[in-house]
């Protein structure tokens, strides 16, 4: 006998839906507010239908990102949000734990495809701020680094702030939340460090539809929950420092 479900059990059942894919760092469910408290064999199915949907996804990512009027070159950037209510990074997380291999900050690190088009839109970005405070022969001068020099130089792109201080900017995108955890390599992390006064990291997210973004600077990035093994780093449940530009 077909069972019926009720509009609020549809509803309950598409926020599983949308944690768990708020837990992979992939496209969610927007209108829905994450319910954590899913049951454990959602998360295969969903990593199933993912795994069939992914070459599309980036696709279409990619798609949406090619032909950027002028008067969208520039991102909405903002601290990140703190999580409402008994919300957190940690049981969002407790997705990663029951997921055979699936693991989405790796994909972004290792799709080439995706993490050139997210550094590309950040570097029209740069160049539209600039351009905007009336710096254009300072635009000119932005460099995308990792494409010229290659990605050992331990930062993505070298520009200037509207009052003319250099930026060395890291990007990491994801088609994901803003609370994606993401990777970074040692030389990322020694470079941070060793130019904490111009560093930083340029977090873009929810790229295939909206692209957002938060900047941290080497400090904030100090906060950030660390995996000593990988470095993965996941942010903290409330908001970090960033640097205003």
């Amino acid at each position: 006998m077909l069972k019926v479900r009720t509009p609020k059990a549809v509803e309950d059942k598409l926020r599983n839906v949308t944690a768990v894919l708020m837990g992979m760092g992939e496209i969610w469910i927007r209108g829905y507010t994450p319910l954590v408290n899913f049951q454990i064999p959602l998360v295969p199915v969903v990593e199933d239908y993912l795994e069939k949907q992914q070459d599309s996804l980036v696709k279409a990512a990619l798609k949406f990102q090619s032909d950027i009027p002028a008067h969208m070159q520039e991102i909405e950037v903002r601290p990140p949000s703190a999580l409402p209510g008994k919300l957190t990074s940690e049981k969002l997380g407790k997705v990663y734990g029951v997921s055979r291999d699936y693991d989405v900050a790796a994909r972004d690190r290792y799709n080439r495809e995706l993490g050139e088009a997210g550094e590309r839109r950040v570097v029209e970005h740069e160049k539209s701020v600039l351009r905007k405070a009336g710096l254009d022969s300072l635009a000119e001068d932005v460099v995308w680094v990792s494409k010229v020099e290659g990605d050992k130089v331990g930062y993505d792109i070298r520009s200037f702030t509207p009052d003319r201080r250099k930026r060395l900017i890291e990007v990491k995108t994801t088609n994901g939340w803003e609370r994606t955890p993401f990777y970074m390599t040692k030389n990322e992390k020694r470079v941070s460090r060793e130019n904490r006064e111009e560093w930083c990291l340029f977090r873009l997210w929810d790229f295939s539809r909206k692209p957002r973004a938060f900047e941290l600077n080497s400090a904030g990035l100090e906060e950030c929950h660390w995996s000593a093994e990988n470095y993965q780093v996941r942010l903290n449940d409330n908001p970090v420092q960033h640097r205003e530009v």
